[in-house]
């Protein structure tokens, strides 16, 4: 199975993957009654909303991190690792200017 490789460009493939998986769990958490169209244009509504779900969407990279990093899988973790501080800062710079 291709997760069970150690490499970085997994590791970027998986960094730039968990934080939608993570988007998609804030959606059901927290929104399950709209549909994803109406989720969207709620967010457009409310800005403050986005921040908290950009987080929760690095705390599904976190997630993945910590896995990759337990099973010492240490190339694959640094690729999400450098995924995940490229997207943090992004979040930062959205959450201070937005």
């Amino acid at each position: 199975m291709f997760l069970k490789k150690d490499n970085i460009q997994l590791g970027i493939i998986l960094g730039l993957l968990a934080p939608f998986a993570g988007m998609l769990g804030f959606y059901f958490w927290r929104f399950r009654r709209l549909t994803i169209v109406e989720f969207i244009q709620f967010l457009a509504i409310e800005k403050h909303l986005i921040s908290a779900m950009l987080s929760f969407s690095l705390l599904a990279n976190a997630i993945v991190f910590t896995i990759y990093i337990n099973t010492r899988k240490d190339k694959t973790a640094r690729g999400i690792f450098a995924v995940t501080v490229i997207y943090a800062i992004g979040v930062l710079l959205l959450k201070l200017f937005y």
